[in-house]
């Protein structure tokens, strides 16, 4: 997979398409072991997410509601 032809986004950025607060992307970063989608720190205040691993991590957290008995 190409890394650099891919889009990234900053902490804040991927906070608001998530729609939760960039704190929780620097809590999940932190927590041990590591939670969230993957990142890749530059230096100290700048830490990057990719759009492909974004994708990934969303699609392996997607829950899809089995059919009832009864087809419904």
């Amino acid at each position: 997979m190409p890394l650099l032809t891919n889009s990234w986004y900053s902490t804040s950025d991927l906070a608001a398409c998530l729609r939760v607060d960039a704190s929780t992307l620097r809590r999940w970063r932190t927590a041990q072991p590591p939670q969230g989608p993957p990142f890749v720190t530059f230096s100290e205040r700048v830490v990057m997410y990719s759009s492909l691993d974004v994708e990934e991590w969303l699609r392996r957290r997607r829950t899809v509601p089995a059919k009832g008995l009864n087809g419904r």
